[in-house]
This record gives structure tokens, sequence and C-alpha cells, in this order.
């Protein structure tokens, strides 16, 4: 499994190099694509980033105060889904920005754009037309994720709504692929200022998984029990632990990403952080 992971993630070197230097020993990733990045975020979607069998979030840990999650504006988490919240250690979401004159406006015109743009991929046969291919379709999952590679690696210099880095949808039983969302990426060096440019951070919460420790070869099964000590639902989150394990720790993995729902009806919800629940109409 552990193979599979890092082949998928080499598979594309990486080509934009930003003006700011990478700490290499810090993040050995930021030397791969976004698109690698991407393509590795949904093998672990896929392979461990379903919750183990009686992982829930600890005894005592109040909802709104997970470690790894930056809480200091006390905002209402009620909208995370059981499968973010079990990553506490191993999650950064943007604080809640207080809003700004034009924020709102700002924020409903990427929405807008967005939900122009997909309309025609409601018809998933276009979007495959078009250059979306979709990530392990082999595989059953709650979501699916149709990526573009030309729009993931422009995503890395600017923000188009109209160029989702994927387009998400959703098995039914009326429909193989309904289309719900989409997801946006930013390049994993991006500051939060360059975020807040891109969506309004008093709306929307960007994310990036962080503390992550791999387990050995020989203890890749450790994934899947009830209490992992590795990977997204690990207990380990610190270098120190990861070490003692012989383990290998990324401080920040994957890059900044974000997932908005343009077809909910209520707006607080299009930019919902819980994606175990449908987001279909």
């Amino acid at each position: 499994m552990k193979a599979v992971l890092f082949v998928e993630l080499l598979e594309q070197p990486m080509s934009y190099p930003r003006s700011a230097p990478v700490n290499e020993k810090q993040n050995p990733f930021f030397h791969t694509s976004i698109m690698g990045t991407v393509a590795l975020t949904l093998i672990f979607a896929a392979a461990l980033l379903t919750p183990p069998l009686g992982h829930t979030q600890q005894k005592g840990q109040q909802e709104g105060s997970m470690p790894g999650m930056d809480m200091r504006d006390n905002v209402d988490m009620s909208n995370i889904g059981p499968s973010m919240a079990a990553m506490a250690g191993h999650m950064y979401m943007t604080p809640r920005r207080p809003k700004q004159p034009g924020d709102k406006e700002k924020a409903e015109a990427v929405v807008a754009e967005a939900k122009a743009a997909i309309e025609r991929y409601k018809d998933y046969r276009k979007a495959l037309l078009d250059g979306y291919v979709i990530a392990n379709p082999k595989l059953k999952q709650l979501q699916y994720h149709f990526m573009n590679k030309a729009n993931t690696r422009e995503a890395d210099f600017h923000f188009d709504p109209t160029k989702p880095t994927a387009l998400l949808y959703r098995r039914t039983p009326m429909l193989e692929y309904k289309l719900e969302g989409v997801m946006y990426t930013a390049n994993p060096d991006a500051t939060e200022d360059e975020l807040n440019q891109r969506i309004p951070l008093s709306f929307a919460r960007w994310h990036r998984h962080t503390n992550v420790c791999f387990a050995p070869e020989d203890r890749i099964n450790d994934y899947q029990t009830a209490h992992p000590k590795f990977g997204m639902f690990g207990s380990i989150n610190t270098q120190e632990a990861c070490t003692a394990e012989r383990g290998t720790f990324n401080a920040h993995l994957f890059t900044w990403m974000i997932h908005i729902f343009p077809y909910e009806p209520d707006f607080k919800d299009v930019f919902s952080m819980n994606d175990d629940v449908p987001h279909v109409h």
C-alpha cells in the first residue's frame, strides 16, 4: 500500500517553484506537483481516510477544540462531518476572519461562476470529454473526484472559479454519477492572505493535512486498526513520536484544498466541510 502511495506521488516532477525557498528536510513533498499531491490525496481518501472500525472522536474531546485545528474564533463546527472530525491532530483549517465590506458579494460571485461553469457537467460524460479523469473509478467511494490536470496546474498560480481542480460526484439510485460540487486547490506554499484573495476567509475555510506519520512497511496494517498510531487517524502527530516508531513524518501533507457545493439552497451549507452527507438536490 505504501509503495502505491509513493508511486502516485512521484509521478509528476515539480516544475512550478515559488519565490520563497522550500525546506526540503521539513517537507520532501514540495518537490512534487500539485497534481501529484492531489492524486495522493485521493488514494489516501480511498485507502486510508476511511476511519477504522470503532475509531471516533476521543472521549472527552469537545467539538470545536480539536488539536491541529485553529479554533481561535470559536466558530460553530457542527457542519464538520465524522470523517473530518476524526482527523483531529492532523488537520489545519484557516481561521474564520471577521467579515469585511464586499466579502459576501465576492463569495457569492465565486459560487455563481462555479455553478454556471459546471452546469454542462451534470452529464458526467461531458466532463470526461473536456479532460476530467475519474480518480479510482473501480473503487466504491462516497464521493468521486473527476480531476482536471490542466486546471490543477493553473490553480498553482492563480484562481479561476470556472476551472475547478476537480468535479465532485456522488452515486445515487437514479444516476451513476450525480454532480454535487467542485474542489479547488492552491499552491501548498500559499499564504492565508493569498487564500483570502481567492475566496474570503470570512465565509470559506481552506484546509490542509498536517503532522502525518507514515507507518514502516512492516506495520501498514496499523492504518485499519481500531486505534491506529499511524496515518491520518493515528495518535502520532509529532516528529519525535514518529521517529521512535520508525515511521516517516510529514509536517505538511498535500496542498491547500476547499470543497464548494453550489447547489445547496442555504448559503451557509455551500462551504460545508461535511463530505459524508450528500450535497445533491
